[in-house]
């Protein structure tokens, strides 16, 4: 099995999809004003987002996106105009991490965590 697409609710359509193309990834199905795909530019995976009424927003489901280095990409997403609620910081679980949101709140974590993400030192023996 392979993850392959996470689908999350939007309000804003216009502004949810200008927030992913800032954030790097392409646009490749556009359907407005209820659907958008976007590709990360390496690995394939999509990310979507579907126009929802305010009242059955749930932006419980963060998403992450790995980057090489996380303070150059923040520096980059900042002069984009995108506001981070915490900066760059080194965690205990070993990632270096910064969060944001997207315009229908739904949390956004640009990290990195290199070899950590699947093989950190706690991680369950086979």
């Amino acid at each position: 099995m392979n993850l392959n697409q996470i689908t999350i609710g939007c309000i804003d359509y216009a502004a949810s999809v200008a927030f992913y193309k800032a954030l790097g990834l392409n646009q490749i199905v556009d359907s407005p004003p209820r659907y958008a795909r976007f590709e990360c530019v390496e690995g394939g995976t999509t990310l979507s987002i579907h126009h929802v009424e305010p009242e059955r927003l749930s932006p419980g489901t963060m998403i992450y996106f790995e980057v090489p280095d996380v303070d150059q990409r923040v520096t980059e997403l900042e002069q984009a105009g995108l506001v981070f609620s915490s900066p760059p910081r080194d965690e205990r679980w070993l990632w270096r991490e910064a969060r944001l949101a997207d315009p229908a709140g739904n949390p956004v974590c640009i990290y990195h965590a290199g070899e950590n993400r699947r093989n950190p030192p706690w991680r369950l023996s086979e």
